[in-house]
């Protein structure tokens, strides 16, 4: 299991804009009506990444959290179905059943939006703010499969805790590790 690792675009960058579809719904649903009312958590994951199953249920449980504190965290598949069949809309419905994800889990067809992005793997997290600049891309924490540390979420919370303080980011941020994303040939 070869690890990437996310490309950290630049703190400040604006929330490049998406409507993608929902598998769940089968409707289109777009970042404006999606965000938070005090941050958004954009997350690239894929159902089937050893590295996403690792975190995905702290993840699920920081959404319940943080939610009702006004941050959103919306997931994005971008990976081509041609290459990870496994990662297929209907697959993702299965995913989302099997994980109890309640976040919306979109998916990126086209791949546009995760090239906007310059996500590199799953997961790769970008938070951004009110104002949907960003604030925080960068590890959930320092767990991997097969390091044998816990799962906490400890610098996703930290990045979340900061922002709801309006108290600055830390200043170093380590990038996400995870699958690369299955690009289109």
């Amino acid at each position: 299991m070869a690890a990437t690792t996310s490309n950290m675009l630049a703190l400040g960058t604006k929330a490049p804009f998406f409507e993608l579809e929902n598998p769940l719904s089968e409707q289109n649903e777009n970042l404006e009506n999606l965000k938070g009312e005090k941050g958004t958590l954009v997350v690239f994951m894929s159902n089937h990444c050893p590295f996403v199953q690792h975190i995905i249920d702290k993840l699920v449980e920081l959404h319940e959290d943080y939610s009702q504190e006004g941050i959103e965290i919306i997931g994005i598949n971008s990976n081509s179905v041609e290459v990870s069949p496994e990662d297929s809309p209907e697959k993702m419905l299965d995913f989302i059943k099997e994980r109890n994800i309640s976040f919306p889990y979109l998916y990126d067809e086209s791949q546009v939006v995760a090239k906007a992005y310059q996500a590199a793997c799953t997961p790769d997290f970008y938070l951004f703010d009110d104002k949907l600049d960003l604030v925080y891309r960068g590890q959930l924490d320092d767990s991997r499969p097969g390091n044998h540390k816990e799962v906490t979420g400890e610098d996703m919370i930290i990045a979340f805790e900061n922002l709801l303080a309006g108290q600055p980011q830390e200043e170093l941020q380590l990038p996400s590790m995870g699958c690369s994303i299955k690009w289109k040939a």
